[in-house]
């Protein structure tokens, strides 16, 4: 509702960034009503992920959404600033300091997209998801796995086994020197 709020207050060239609870994003019911009467009316400018544990009191990471009545445009922009990049880690809480909020603003700015951080978005393409306006579902993350050569982890396990092997024959003649 104060989503709702917000915009009903808002000026034709204004803009307002409401900070939410991420799960208003992506639940059914009325919560996806309400998106998608913002998504069918083109007032959601922009969907920013933030970091957890940013904001007294709570540890949940939170999202903004910006709503504008006067967009240029039917799409969507979705800025992912969970990564650390996008915040310092401190002894209780993570800190957002100017350059990271710079930069977002920046990204916020250009409407440019970035590969694993700026997405921008179609308004079919939400409709087709079911007016899901999860950051996450849009962006793609970028893989941090360790790649492993499955060649070189086989060459070494032969090398392996064979040490083990070379290791027990010793052994067991040291354990027939020993009993004899």
């Amino acid at each position: 509702m104060l989503v709702l709020h917000a915009l009903h207050y808002l000026s034709g060239k204004g803009r307002a960034a409401i900070v939410c609870f991420p799960g208003i994003f992506y639940r059914g019911g009325a919560e996806q009503k309400i998106r998608q009467y913002l998504i069918d009316n083109n007032y959601v400018e922009t969907v920013i992920a933030l970091a957890p544990n940013l904001f007294f009191g709570t540890t949940i990471a939170v999202t903004i959404l910006v709503l504008a009545k006067n967009k240029p445009d039917t799409s969507v922009q979705f800025i992912d600033a969970t990564g650390e990049a996008f915040f310092r880690k401190s002894t209780n809480t993570n800190l957002m300091e100017d350059r990271h909020t710079d930069e977002i603003i920046r990204l916020f700015d250009v409407k440019a997209n970035v590969p694993h951080v700026a997405q921008t978005v179609a308004q079919q393409r939400i409709i087709d998801n079911d007016y899901n306006l999860s950051v996450s579902a849009y962006v793609e993350p970028k893989d941090t796995r360790q790649v492993t050569d499955i060649a070189v982890l086989n060459a070494d396990l032969k090398t392996t086994v064979a040490k083990i092997t070379q290791l027990r024959t010793e052994i067991d003649a040291i354990v027939a020197e020993i009993e004899a």
